[in-house]
This record gives C-alpha cells, sequence and structure tokens, in this order.
C-alpha cells in the first residue's frame, strides 16, 4: 500500500528482458538504508518488489502481466521514474490509499500551461470511466493527484508547480503513456452499484432502508 506522494526521483539503470518477464535495477534518490529485500517499491506507481539492494540503487524483477499492463517494459536506460516507498504505520497519509495495481496505460492528450500551473488531459479506457469521479482521487505515474473535470474520453488535471518540479509530470507531453490506477473505493462502491447484481446497493434499496 502507497499514498501517491511521490518521495525521490528515480533513473532505470538497466532493464533485462528474460522471455515473458524482465528484470530492471533502478538508481533512486530515496534513502534505502530501511529498505529491506522483499520489500515493495512504488515505480511509476507500479508495486515491486526489492530482490536486490545495492548503495543507491536496487532491482527488482517484473512479470509478464506487470509488463503488459504497465509502462515499466517500454523504460529505456536513463529514463526517469517516480518513486515512493510503502507506507508503514506512523507515515503521513498525504494522498490517498493507493495499493500500486496499475488498471490501465492511459496517455496524455494535451498538456496546456495557465499561469504557473499546467492542465493536462488524460485519455483512458471507457471501462474505467466510472471508477473516475471529479474532484475524486486519482493515481498517475504514482502521482495522487484530483480530477478538475471529466472528458468524453477521460479526465484532466491541473497540476501545480511543486508537483511538475519533483515528479516525472513536468518533462510529459502529448502522446506519453502513463500508469494509471483509479481510486480503489470508487471499484467498490461500481460495483455495488452497478454490477453487484442480488445484493447490490441500487435506488430501491436505498429508499427501502431509509436513505431517500
Amino acid at each position: 500500500m502507497f499514498t501517491g506522494i511521490v518521495e525521490a526521483a528515480g533513473t532505470l539503470k538497466s532493464i533485462e528482458i528474460k522471455g515473458s518477464s524482465a528484470k530492471i535495477r533502478v538508481d533512486t534518490s530515496l534513502d534505502l538504508s530501511n529498505v529491506n529485500l522483499g520489500d515493495s517499491i512504488a515505480v511509476d506507481g507500479a508495486c515491486v518488489t526489492v530482490v536486490e539492494l545495492f548503495a543507491a540503487s536496487f532491482a527488482a524483477d517484473l512479470s509478464g502481466e506487470t509488463l503488459s499492463v504497465t509502462t515499466l517494459g517500454l523504460l529505456k536506460p536513463g529514463g526517469c521514474v517516480n518513486i515512493e516507498s510503502a507506507l508503514t504505520l506512523g507515515k503521513p497519509l498525504g494522498g490517498h490509499f493507493v495499493t500500486g495495481h496499475i488498471d490501465c496505460v492511459g496517455s496524455i492528450v494535451s498538456s496546456v500551461e495557465s499561469g504557473r500551473f499546467v492542465e493536462i488531459e488524460f485519455r483512458v479506457p471507457r471501462e474505467l470511466m466510472g471508477q473516475i469521479v471529479k474532484k475524486g482521487s486519482i493515481t498517475v505515474d504514482g502521482i495522487s493527484l484530483t480530477v478538475a473535470s471529466l472528458t468524453s474520453t477521460g479526465f484532466s488535471i491541473s497540476i501545480i508547480p511543486f508537483t511538475l518540479k519533483k515528479t516525472t509530470l513536468g518533462s510529459k507531453k502529448a502522446g506519453d503513456r502513463v500508469n494509471i490506477e483509479t481510486d480503489i473505493l470508487a471499484k467498490y462502491v461500481e460495483k455495488q452499484l452497478g454490477k453487484g447484481g442480488k445484493g447490490g446497493v441500487s435506488e430501491s434499496f436505498l429508499a427501502e432502508h431509509g436513505f431517500l
């Protein structure tokens, strides 16, 4: 579990493709003194397991599933990534609950400066739109963000200068692909409201129990 608050920058040192899987090594400014083998770390929002540790880098194995549903397999040596260590007791929850399980690879439709901010529009698969709401939380490349508005093909976000400076979003442009994770609460709500079948929450259910 993570918060979506990026703690450090990372640079892909190497990626070794092994059939349908791969192994990556990431250089990072993150303090690794409290990281152990087997710990989880989010790399551009994707939860990976540390299998090797070095002074200022770590290695992780990528399954075929991870390669197919995230952008990690598209990275080239020298590419920059966002890094966050796993949530621990006592760690501030400054963003929202993020699982590190990527729902899809989205793409940037446009990136437009608006004063000191940048308005970025993202495209996502239609089936995820029911899990995205205005003013709700969403994770893009491991960054906890607030949805500014919905579009016919996705959503837009107003990015503050701090986020642009401290994460990879500052260097993103139209056409770039990004990892998207919707809010876990939205997943459960959507299931109960629209896909739960028997026992799901409906308008009649709410009325019957005094909510309407």
